[in-house]
């Protein structure tokens, strides 16, 4: 009790605050998601994620290597691809945008590990993440088209695949095909727990993907259900992911608490563009230390559980942490 146990003792100056410190992170959590786009020679800034760039291979290569000279491990990447259909079949072009930059990438920084995203809303031209039927989503009939775009990933490079679809029983379709056609090294990371959240408004105008009719309800997750993610890590889990993801994840810290608390994989959180963007135009307006605002949130992203974070913070992130 007072004054004997006086907890300002080991706040006296940043040596003893960093002895002390509980949760500390580095450029090795970061994935850092890139958006691929076709064409030569294009870098086009996505207005509402200052920063964050459409590129094309070609530029997206040197972008890589930054990447990777900042120690961040890893990228995630999205393609906009030239043309757009009902069944989204750029999708699994062995020629696509994102399978043509894997291999650029994997030739020009071969250390660089390289995750893709999987799922096709990128790639309809309804916007939607499936195949649609009697205007909705058909589960099943999606499940081949998205193991059909693992695959070509793979076959091009890839180290890692990330479904984002919310499809039920994706991760056992993907995972028998990558088997069926000899990749059973190449590891998944689900978007285990990813709900219909408003946050992604920003990262609609970057990947191009927004709906051109209804929302994805019917197949991400409600925010009001905790428990319901719970469920659905264990179906994933089940079905052979290697990594497991909560998405969103600041307004969702309790949720990557619950799932760390649950299991024993790795587990990812993906702190989503709208969680960027506020920080950076509050930052840009004045009203807050830009910095000081994304290491706490990284930091309380980290606290919660999460092992690797995707984040659009990641280069400056990392470049705060080498100084």
């Amino acid at each position: 009790m007072f004054p004997v146990h006086r907890f300002r003792r080991l706040r006296k100056n940043e040596a003893i605050r960093r002895m002390v410190r509980e949760t500390a992170i580095s450029p090795d959590c970061f994935i850092y998601p890139l958006f691929v786009t076709y064409g030569r020679g294009v870098k086009k800034e996505i207005p509402s994620m200052p920063g964050c760039y459409q590129e094309s291979a070609d530029v997206l290569v040197s972008h890589a290597k930054e990447v990777h000279s900042l120690g961040i491990p890893a990228i995630l990447l999205f393609g906009i691809p030239e043309t757009k259909d009902e069944l989204g079949t750029s999708a699994y072009d062995e020629k696509g945008v994102v399978q043509d930059a894997i291999k650029a990438i994997k030739d020009a920084v071969p250390e660089l590990y390289v995750i893709t995203d999987v799922c096709l809303c990128e790639f309809t031209s309804h916007g939607h993440c499936g195949f649609i039927e009697n205007g909705d989503v058909n589960n099943d009939k999606t499940l081949a088209l998205l193991a059909m775009e693992a695959v070509s990933h793979a076959k091009a490079g890839a180290d890692m695949v990330a479904p984002s679809d919310m499809m039920d029983g994706r991760v056992a379709a993907i995972r028998t095909s990558l088997d069926r056609e000899g990749f059973s090294d190449i590891p998944i990371m689900s978007y285990a727990a990813k709900y219909s959240s408003a946050f992604y408004g920003p990262f609609r105008e970057a990947a191009e993907s927004t709906p051109r009719f209804g929302d994805r309800r019917s197949y991400q997750m409600d925010p009001a259900n905790k428990r319901e993610a719970l469920k659905e890590v264990t179906l994933d889990i089940e079905e052979g992911a290697d990594i497991i993801m909560v998405k969103p994840a600041l307004a969702y810290l309790d949720v990557i608490a619950a799932v760390k608390s649950s299991f024993v994989l790795p587990l990812a959180a993906y702190n989503v563009s709208g969680e960027y963007s506020m920080v950076k135009a509050a930052a840009a307006s004045g009203w807050i230390d830009g910095d000081r605002i994304m290491m706490e949130v990284l930091t309380s992203i980290v606290r919660a559980g999460a092992d690797f974070i995707l984040t659009y913070f990641a280069k400056d992130a990392a470049g705060l942490l080498r100084k």
